[in-house]
């Protein structure tokens, strides 16, 4: 089984392919479909408009499939899910499968609650491109009792890693773990990601929009991993610049879509 000690060395910006993806992106401004929970759906767009991405939060469900048949990417994230809401991204889900767009699972709160948990195993039959969760998360997408605290995790990325591998090998998704470090893997290769500071856990929608993000570089990258990647290492650097000149929560949260509207811009 696929360890941390044989894994890539960790990218850190500007590393040569995350400076040409996020290139490609800005060009192309691809249009990301993305089914969101209500917290966070404001952010995301944000974030999304930061990287030169074109975000459309179409979320009823007489629209949901002729829309991903004019995305060029997807995201499903479960967060505020509700029975309506379960319908509409199955539909998606189901829909992007047919016609073969690239589309993110974010399976937030998973095994906290048997609903969400049993929906999220729902859509994993649709073949996401990519699985993004932290640690807890993925442990409970892989059936292991992972902790977790509501959408907090409280167990280590590292410490969920050969799981996310697991996962990756038996859904054919890479898995994008997010944490103090982040691992994303294919289940052959992993690559590590050190994380960008931890002002971040207490910022609502970071976790969220990086899922978003992935979806955004899905149609311009060479593969998922690469996108999952790249979109790890702009947030790191994100995060990193963004605290130096924050004063706190709310100008951390405006400082970071600032500075992700410089990279590679």
């Amino acid at each position: 089984m696929e360890t941390v000690e044989n894994s890539k060395v960790a990218r850190i910006w500007p590393h040569p392919e995350v400076v040409e993806d996020i290139s490609k992106l800005r060009l192309n401004a691809p249009l990301v479909h993305c089914i969101t929970n209500i917290v966070v759906t404001n952010f995301t767009a944000n974030v999304l408009l930061a990287v030169g991405a074109s975000p459309a939060m179409v979320v009823t469900i007489e629209e949901v499939s002729d829309f991903v048949r004019i995305a060029q990417s997807l995201l499903i994230n479960v967060g505020t899910i509700t029975t309506l809401d379960a319908e509409t991204m199955l539909n998606a889900a189901a829909t992007a499968q047919e016609t073969g767009t690239p589309w993110v699972l974010d399976p937030v709160a998973c095994g906290a609650i048997k609903y969400r948990t049993a929906i999220v195993a729902e859509l994993i039959k649709y073949h996401p491109t990519v699985i993004r969760g932290n640690a807890s998360e993925i442990l409970a997408v892989t059936g292991v009792a992972g902790g977790g605290k509501g959408v907090d995790s409280t167990a280590s990325s590292l410490s969920a890693l050969p799981a996310a591998q697991e996962l990756s090998r038996q859904t054919g998704a890479v898995v994008a773990l997010s944490g103090e470090v982040d691992y994303i893997t294919d289940g052959k290769e992993t690559i590590m990601v050190p994380g960008g500071h931890e002002i971040m856990t207490r910022v609502t929608g970071t976790g969220c929009s990086l899922g978003a993000l992935i979806a955004a570089l899905l149609p311009v990258t060479e593969s998922p991993l690469r996108a999952s990647t790249a979109a790890s290492v702009l947030f790191a650097e994100a995060g990193h610049r963004a605290q130096k000149e924050s004063r706190g929560t709310g100008s951390f949260a405006v400082a970071f879509l600032d500075q992700l509207s410089q990279l590679g811009a």
